[in-house]
């Protein structure tokens, strides 16, 4: 299958703004934001023309974007309006949408405070983040060799730009050995998360374990899923895990917003099974994103 590149596409995206064609949202190669990670972004989904969890993903961009000193020049409920326009305008069904904010080309320099905040809202047809026959199987990872930083060495609880360099890296590497993705460990040698996705673990007692998000993101999918199984009577344990705990669980998977829930089956030699628990909890999710509303 031939892929459409990103900047050559029809639609719209919306621009500090304005709504312009696709191909005429464009920035100049000397802006901060590519030059030196002055750049924060969200991940949200679209299913049946209903935005799961908008408010929650907004209120998480600024967030962000506090952290890393941008200042975003609209209000929450601006760009909640804005990011229901360019849906609708782009007629989305199910698909994704990509909320961005960096720092322009005014300065090119380490400090840069003069540089306009800008902001876009891209939305586009999207499947899942995996085929269906992986998503039924289960993925299989590598362990990478990039770890999560600290949080006193990287602003580890944003969703930046610069944090994601090490998670291309390492998934790439595992691609490269036939891998679908890779666990990514922290920086004291704890399971921390796939290169784009929380994960959980199942042990043989039907309890789920997840590690606590002190030097990654934790998601909206994740702290969702939590609730889902809690509701369901299922314990679920968020503490610190070594990897050779992964020889004691019976199961695993991922969460996220382009992962939503992902059974994995390996983890390079840890073997899990596609268990009724986890196709139970992504059919639970699946009935809640499609009857959420975008208010």
């Amino acid at each position: 299958m031939q892929l459409i590149p990103f900047d050559n596409r029809e639609g719209f995206i919306w621009m500090n703004g304005s709504v312009l064609q696709w191909n005429q949202a464009k920035i100049h190669v000397l802006n901060h934001g590519l030059h030196y990670g002055s750049c924060v972004f969200e991940g949200i989904r679209v299913y049946n023309r209903k935005i799961f969890k908008l408010r929650e993903h907004i209120e998480r961009l600024f967030f962000s974007a506090k952290i890393l000193d941008l200042d975003i020049p609209y209000k929450h409920e601006e760009l909640i309006e804005f990011t229901e326009l360019i849906v609708k305008k782009q007629n989305i069904e199910d698909g994704y949408i990509r909320p961005v904010v960096w720092r322009g080309s005014e300065m090119m320099a380490i400090s840069s405070k003069e540089a306009s905040i800008n902001i876009a809202i891209a939305a586009w047809k999207w499947p899942s983040y995996f085929s269906p026959e992986k998503i039924l199987r289960g993925i299989n990872m590598s362990i990478a060799e990039w770890k999560r930083p600290p949080p006193e060495c990287a602003p580890t609880n944003s969703k930046a730009a610069g944090l994601y360099m090490i998670c291309s890296l390492s998934k790439h590497k595992a691609e490269s050995k036939g891998f679908d993705d890779a666990l990514m460990l922290d920086y004291r040698n704890f399971i921390a998360e796939a290169t784009g996705a929380n994960i959980f673990f199942k042990d043989d007692q039907g309890g789920l374990h997840t590690p606590i998000p002190d030097s990654f993101l934790d998601g909206i999918t994740r702290r969702e899923v939590i609730k889902i199984a809690k509701r369901k009577g299922i314990k679920v344990f968020e503490r610190k895990i070594k990897p050779e705990e992964m020889k004691n669980f019976v199961g695993c998977f991922l969460t996220g917003t382009a992962a939503e829930v992902t059974p994995v089956s390996q983890i390079n030699d840890y073997e899990f099974k596609v268990c009724n628990v986890i196709s139970d909890l992504n059919d639970s999710y699946q009935s809640l994103v499609r009857k959420d509303t975008a208010a």
